[in-house]
């Protein structure tokens, strides 16, 4: 035997005795982290933009970064409505089969709910105003239990709201946005309680109105607002891989 086969018998021994192939390879990259994202909530999460049609909410933004960031986006079900109540929310995830289904099976969960709750409130009976906080209480409470109950593991990111009327007069805004933190504070109040992540967007939107919020009659975002809708909500997700 010459002196390269003794070498090779050596290394093949080694090899086999610590469990290591003698023809080492190169380690096989992780596999991406799989994603079944499930959105619920009204109007923002289903896209509704300043001009009055469908298009791109930032739950769509959000499952654009799934991909981007190399997770295996599996699956992508937007239940949002437009219009939706927090009653109308509640209803869907305790009788909808379907919803249920895909909260069972769900990696991640994003919910926008209560804004118009209270500004169905406003617009008939200001006066009741504060009902609606404790409906938003109650239900978005009941909304998060019936979700751990169906699904513990899955991560629940729960949104704030931004100012919807920032072109109001000073009177109007000085009545409207205790109603606004009132809102907020609920809907954060019942997402801790329930151990899940509120995401607030009130400060990334109030830097540009303009820009967000282009359309002085409507209080749906443009493009480039639900974009920061979707970046508020993936510092929160990227913090829990």
């Amino acid at each position: 035997m010459n002196r390269k086969q003794k070498t090779a018998s050596i290394v093949l021994a080694m090899s086999l005795v610590v469990g290591v192939p003698f023809s080492a390879s190169a380690k096989k990259a992780p596999a991406p982290v799989k994603v079944e994202y499930v959105a619920l909530g009204d109007s923002l999460a289903a896209g509704l933009s300043p001009n009055g049609y469908l298009d791109y909410g930032y739950v769509d933004y959000i499952a654009d970064s799934f991909v981007a960031k190399k997770y295996k986006l599996a699956d992508f079900d937007n239940f949002s409505v437009p219009g939706y109540t927090s009653d109308r929310l509640l209803l869907d995830v305790t009788k909808s089969k379907k919803i249920r289904k895909e909260i069972k099976s769900a990696t991640h969960i994003t919910i926008d709910i209560g804004a118009n709750d209270l500004l169905a409130k406003i617009n008939t009976d200001p006066s009741k105003a504060s009902e609606a906080l404790v409906a938003v209480s109650t239900n978005l409470n009941k909304i998060l239990k019936t979700i751990d109950g169906l699904n513990p593991k899955v991560k629940v990111y729960v949104m704030g709201y931004y100012n919807c009327f920032p072109y109001y007069p000073a009177e109007q805004q000085a009545a409207l946005m205790p109603l606004l933190t009132g809102l907020n504070t609920q809907i954060k109040s019942a997402a801790a309680e329930n151990g899940d992540t509120f995401v607030a967007t009130d400060k990334a939107i109030a830097k540009n109105y303009k820009k967000y919020l282009p359309n002085k009659t409507n209080i749906h975002l443009s493009e480039s607002g639900y974009k920061v809708l979707a970046a508020e909500f993936w510092k929160a997700i990227s913090k829990k891989k």
